[in-house]
């Protein structure tokens, strides 16, 4: 069952457990992702032209190291409280992600205090986490909203699916 596995992913030196989220929610998620796409689009073009240019062409397995800049830029123009809004939504409300690491023994529920220590003085790696969950939850969102947009959606078009649409086992 898709919602009952998570998607492992590490960043730093902690490991996040992130399950997918219901139908229903990432429906309605869907109009706030809505209001940051466009910029996020933006910024993500010369990434789309990078990686439709290359051997797979696959726009959302983009390297998070080269993701990451593109990712703050596009964040930068959208306000701060747009910004809280969408992160809670996506990290902390809908309790789909747990995380371990070297202080943490055992897998925990990823809540706000704890998003607030591990991301402390390293909001990039909390820009990365976001990233994971879109791309686990949304990736084939992106695709269709690209289409709309010209010569961004031409080359999102062309690109392939990821990894994160086939069954999660």
């Amino acid at each position: 069952m898709k919602r009952l596995t998570p998607v492992t992913k590490e960043i730093g030196e902690y490991t996040f457990y992130i399950r997918p989220f219901s139908a229903f929610t990432a429906a309605n998620m869907t109009g706030d992702l809505a209001n940051v796409a466009t910029p996020i689009l933006a910024a993500l073009a010369p990434l789309v032209v990078k990686a439709v240019g290359a051997p797979d062409g696959k726009v959302l397995d983009t390297d998070v190291a080269d993701m990451a800049p593109s990712m703050q830029g596009a964040f930068s123009g959208l306000s701060g409280d747009k910004l809280e809004r969408l992160s809670m939504k996506l990290l902390i409300e809908n309790k789909n992600i747990s995380v371990e690491g070297p202080d943490i023994d055992k897998a925990k529920l990823l809540t706000k205090d704890l998003a607030d220590e591990l991301f402390c003085g390293e909001v990039e790696d909390m820009f990365v986490l976001m990233w994971y969950v879109i791309q686990i939850n949304f990736s084939g969102f992106f695709k269709k909203l690209a289409a709309r947009f010209g010569l961004v959606g031409e080359l999102f078009q062309k690109a392939q699916t990821t990894q994160n649409t086939a069954p999660l086992t």
